[in-house]
């Protein structure tokens, strides 16, 4: 792939990378959910590029539009990718330690099966489980009926980006340490999915971790992934950043980005009537919104506003798109990067305190790290006895 150009570093520490990128990811959200469809439709929905929140597709008539209704997808709502993610954060808050399959089953299942929550889009209280769709209810078909062992409960389900989408917090658990993410995000996402919509999901907690290291740029943010992404989802990320560093603006990248990627995405070109084999298990194909994003950070050289904006205007899946490039943007920049009126129109609108959950997970992080450095050195002590070295 051709050399990227490194962007000078910012300097911030953990408490800040983890509120840009969650708050990032949040606001990334509400932007993209109320226009993801066609690129078309877009245009002419809103006569030219998105530039900031908008309201719901339909207007007035959200509560009984098909196929939207009953969600109220815009005005500042989050979607279910905020939902799940902030669910994991609390799964995180209770264990207080690394995450693994089984404490999908034993704690992210009963937060979407048993706690009410304000749900944005459905303007009242309800289970998680009445939101998310039905690539997120697997698990809690797999795990909570079937007694399906959690390690393989991905399998059968559909291959997509429902894992990828909520993994933020493993690449923030393990803050500069891209291949610990990996492997603990795959873990966590084999409850869930499996071929290239797992490995995305640890691919992207890895780029979520590479974003927070002190000397972070876009261009080492892909690199990371690149040294860990294995089969379709390794080539579907060098062939769409190949041509993103070409580009400086989302507006002339838009299609070339779509090209770039198409080979590698199963959907197809009607993003509304995927093809005969969209998302079946494959080790040549990847998601489409993980390389996506990764291009429009790079496109972006980094900057929030531009990277989320690029995600939301590419239309298909892209409030997933946004949730992911904002929160790298936000890892790589902090919450500052981010337009504070939009942070607020969110939260207002979504009812949510953004910054509780980066609170909970910095708390984690730190907590983590200091059993991380213990256990470390527990090892070395005995290994250094079994080798005999000094």
């Amino acid at each position: 792939m051709t050399p990227i150009q490194n962007k000078t570093p910012t300097a911030l520490g953990l408490d800040d990378r983890i509120t840009g990128a969650l708050v990032g990811a949040a606001v990334g959200d509400a932007l993209g959910g109320p226009v993801e469809g066609p690129l078309e439709q877009i245009v002419e929905r809103h006569g030219g590029r998105i530039t900031g929140i908008v309201g719901p597709w339909d207007g007035g008539d959200w509560r009984t539009a098909r196929p939207i209704a009953p969600y109220h997808k815009g005005d500042g709502h989050v979607t279910d990718d905020t939902l799940m993610t902030h669910a994991l954060v609390r799964v995180y808050g209770t264990v207080r330690d690394h995450l693994d399959a089984y404490c999908v089953a034993d704690h992210l299942v009963p937060e979407l099966i048993s706690t009410p929550r304000w749900i944005p889009e459905l303007e009242a209280e309800a289970l998680p489980l009445q939101r998310i769709f039905l690539a997120e209810k697997w698990i809690v078909a797999r795990l909570h009926y079937g007694h399906v062992d959690p390690r393989e409960a991905g399998s059968g389900n559909i291959v997509n980006c429902g894992a990828a989408m909520y993994m933020a917090p493993v690449g923030l658990v393990n803050a500069a340490h891209p291949q610990a993410a990996y492997a603990e995000a795959l873990d966590v996402a084999g409850a869930h999915q499996s071929s290239y919509g797992r490995e995305a999901a640890g691919v992207f907690a890895a780029a979520v971790a590479a974003a927070c290291a002190p000397d972070a740029t876009p261009a080492t943010v892909v690199d990371a992934c690149l040294s860990l992404a294995k089969d379709g989802t390794r080539a579907a990320i060098e062939a769409v950043c190949e041509v993103a560093v070409r580009y400086r603006d989302f507006e002339t990248a838009l299609t070339p980005l779509r090209t770039a990627v198409a080979p590698f995405d199963t959907v197809g070109p009607d993003y509304r009537a995927p093809s005969l084999g969209a998302r079946r298990p494959s080790r040549l194909h990847a998601i489409e919104e993980l390389p996506i994003a990764l291009g429009m950070l790079l496109v972006a050289d980094g900057d929030y506003r531009h990277a989320v904006l690029g995600s939301v205007n590419y239309g298909r899946d892209c409030d997933s798109i946004a949730t992911m490039s904002g929160a790298l943007a936000g890892a790589l920049h902090g919450e500052a990067a981010i337009p504070a009126t939009w942070v607020k129109t969110v939260a207002e609108a979504s009812r949510l305190d953004l910054h509780a959950p980066a609170r909970t997970l910095t708390d984690v992080a730190r907590e983590v790290f200091v059993q991380d450095t213990a256990r470390r050195r527990a090892h070395e002590a005995a290994f250094t006895t079994l080798a005999g070295t000094p």
